[in-house]
């Protein structure tokens, strides 16, 4: 094992993560000052470090409420950070939402309404429609995550049963302008998807959110069934001249994250390869095609030669059939390994931007080429591991979970895979 590859490739996920930190993306996106009141309000991982960026550069007096994850907050002055449930919303989540909606309710003609969005906003504004209570949201949200739903499929489902998510919180704005800023947490960087949506237009539909239900076998109870076949479900659409004075900025995405990587990369004399930043899918079926890529690279019929780095970026998703811990990031790894099968002179990094790789304390893993064979000395099996979903365990017993705490940013996924000569194994 080169512990020289493992601290390069740490480095490139720290690169990869300062890109998109608020403190670089916020600032060049800030809009003008209104001639009215400036509110600013906000759900994600990343809206506390948002809203403390809001304050340290705008000009004028600024008000506002955001909510972020349990341990994400950051101290603000006249903005106020709340901390509630993710992935799974909860009663502090709603609590908050209904407070962001009453704030929003304030604004008039004149006003600027700043939205700070980030991934995990879904989940912290928690708001249930009119006749549906919040275990509901979180009974299907499970449902939906345990069955390998993607991230625009879930976000379909909530957008209907939500009272702020689908464009409906820029209603309760209105007539004051609402200007969004966010940071992108899914593949193809969907305004409508980012969140939710709360501030644009939702494209989607109830009968949507009804078909993916029935796809992914979800047992749907007798209120959301209703719900969803009345017309109160439905989200306000494209064109809804309500939402056309608005506007939506993305500050930061994967591709900017793995664009730093690459940098980092080529001036450490490393060739980078940008994959995708938009891979979805199976975590297993990801691992599968990143593998046939490495193996181009090692019998030398690709188009690189080493030392070389595949970059690639999205979101993909786990199937849950075990008892395991894990998130789709250590997923992956533990799938490369057994895909790869100890090919020398492999190491790879897959972690969360977020700092948390699904509902762990790791941002995600460490693979190296001799993976398999420090798991067999230690009596570890990586086949028996992936059956049962247990990637935590498995790469804690090693001694190879990346932890970083929260990052208070989010663009999903980040992959590395370093594939080096054997010269440069031994003293990279």
């Amino acid at each position: 094992m080169s512990v020289a590859a493992r601290a390069f490739l740490r480095e490139l996920f720290d690169v990869a993560v300062a890109a998109v930190a608020p403190a670089v993306c916020v600032p060049p996106h800030l809009p003008a000052p209104p001639k009215g009141r400036t509110f600013v309000i906000g759900a994600g991982k990343a809206a506390a470090a948002m809203a403390r960026v809001v304050e340290d550069r705008w000009q004028g007096a600024v008000t506002g409420i955001v909510v972020t994850r349990y341990g994400h907050g950051v101290p603000c002055r006249s903005i106020e950070v709340i901390e509630a449930g993710h992935p799974l919303p909860d009663a502090a989540g709603t609590a908050a939402a209904l407070r962001i909606r009453a704030l929003a309710d304030q604004a008039k003609a004149g006003d600027l309404v700043l939205c700070l969005l980030s991934g995990g906003g879904s989940a912290l504004l928690a708001l249930p429609a009119p006749g549906l209570a919040l275990e509901h949201e979180r009974v299907l949200t499970l449902a939906l995550m345990r069955s390998g739903a993607a991230i625009a499929e879930i976000n379909c489902v909530r957008k209907h049963l939500s009272d702020v998510k689908g464009g409906r919180l820029a209603l309760a704005c209105a007539p004051a302008r609402v200007h969004t800023l966010a940071i992108s947490d899914v593949p193809g960087d969907d305004s409508a998807v980012i969140a939710s949506g709360p501030t644009v237009a939702d494209p989607t539909t109830s009968t949507e959110a009804r078909a993916i239900l029935s796809r992914y076998h979800v047992d749907v109870p007798a209120a959301v069934e209703a719900h969803l076949r009345s017309s109160q479900s439905e989200t306000p659409k494209p064109g809804d001249p309500r939402l056309s004075d608005n506007a939506y900025v993305i500050v930061a995405r994967a591709r900017d994250a793995l664009d730093a990587a690459a940098s980092r990369a080529r001036a450490a004399g490393v060739t980078p390869v940008l994959v995708s930043d938009q891979v979805v899918g199976d975590a297993r079926d990801a691992a599968r095609q990143h593998a046939r890529l490495v193996r181009t690279v090692l019998d030398r019929s690709g188009p690189v030669a080493p030392p070389c780095v595949l970059l690639s970026g999205g979101e993909t998703t786990v199937t849950v059939r075990g008892s395991g811990r894990g998130g789709r990031n250590g997923e992956f790894l533990l799938a490369l390994s057994t895909e790869l099968d100890g090919a020398p002179g492999v190491h790879a990094i897959a972690c969360d931007t977020d700092g948390i790789d699904g509902t762990a304390d790791n941002a995600g893993c460490i693979m190296t080429s001799d993976t398999l064979a420090r798991a067999r000395a230690a009596g570890l099996d990586a086949t028996t591991a992936l059956a049962t979903n247990d990637s935590h365990g498995f790469f804690d017993a090693l001694g190879d979970l990346v932890l970083t705490g929260p990052t208070r940013t989010n663009v999903n996924d980040f992959r590395a895979i370093l594939v080096t000569t054997g010269e440069a194994d031994s003293d990279r």
